[in-house]
């Protein structure tokens, strides 16, 4: 996000977990009104900032910054819709649909502030611009014949897909996802 994005910081309280590696009791949250690929910012408990944080890292492959946040819109976007179970752990918690282990597994501790920094990202609105209202993601690289899969982007060793009507869908969109926009991460500016 460029500056000039940023409309405003308030300060909101966010509960935050020592178990992603930032202890704070307090952070500024940016808002950032109607930038496209960004929602209001979302509150939660300790536990709810790790439950995101482990899938990020554990579904994108521990990658970078695009690929936790990829694999964090489809959190939120799970948590806005009314078919999964509520709450942020009860998402990533639920059978079949996150990693085995995801919630439990030891994380590495070189990799604890980065997760926790997209965490609190994801928790301050950013959203992965090319993920959209994806729900939906699996391994890039493999294919299926669905007819109902319309792939938005690839990141994280990740292919993301919205599910459609398969009667609507057209043959194209069950397609080897080669043409899936890939999300590069900004360029950072070099230190002086």
């Amino acid at each position: 996000m460029q500056g000039s994005e940023r409309t405003k910081i308030i300060p909101v309280l966010v509960a935050v977990a020592c178990g992603l590696g930032a202890c704070n009791t307090a952070a500024p949250v940016l808002t950032t009104g109607s930038i496209p690929g960004h929602k209001p910012p979302v509150a939660v408990s300790d536990a709810e900032r790790d439950c995101l944080g482990r899938a990020m890292y554990f579904e994108s492959n521990r990658s970078d910054e695009g690929g936790l946040i990829a694999v964090g819109t489809v959190v939120m976007n799970r948590l806005e819709n009314a078919i999964f179970p509520g709450g942020i752990c009860a998402v990533v918690g639920q059978p079949g649909q996150f990693a085995a282990g995801v919630l439990t597994k030891p994380m590495q501790d070189k990799d604890l502030q980065k997760v926790a920094d997209a965490a609190d990202a994801v928790l301050a609105g950013e959203r992965h611009p090319q993920v959209g209202k994806a729900m939906y993601f699996h391994t890039a690289g493999r294919h299926y014949a669905y007819t109902n899969m319309h792939y938005v982007a690839e990141a994280g060793g990740n292919a993301f897909y919205e599910k459609r009507d398969a009667r609507a869908a057209k043959p194209e969109t069950a397609a080897a996802p080669a043409s899936i926009p890939t999300f590069a991460a900004a360029p950072t500016a070099a230190a002086p």
